[in-house]
């Protein structure tokens, strides 16, 4: 993550934590008034996702990326295991 989104995140971050409409130009002055320079391009694509999502519910959602892995099936020693079975010794009598 460049230091432009990382600056912007924040800004976005402080706006929506004190209930301030979050646009492009708060962003910008927000980022300026930090020192930072970014590129022009990145306060208005932080202001276009804050208008489509609701920054609070990404916040609550971060890190609840899907379901897990299913599980693994453990091997069993049997023959169904894969490996084939030890062939069977006969005993000759005599």
């Amino acid at each position: 993550m460049s230091l432009s989104e990382i600056a912007c995140t924040y800004a976005t971050l402080i706006l929506h934590d004190e209930d301030i409409s979050i646009t492009s130009d708060k962003i910008a002055t927000l980022v300026k008034a930090a020192n930072v320079t970014v590129e022009s391009y990145w306060p208005s694509l932080f202001a276009k996702l804050a208008e489509k999502r609701n920054v609070g519910d990404l916040i609550m959602n971060i890190g609840g990326g899907g379901g897990g892995a299913a599980p693994v099936a453990v091997a069993s020693s049997g023959p169904a295991a894969g490996g084939a079975a030890a062939p069977a010794v006969e005993e000759k009598k005599v």
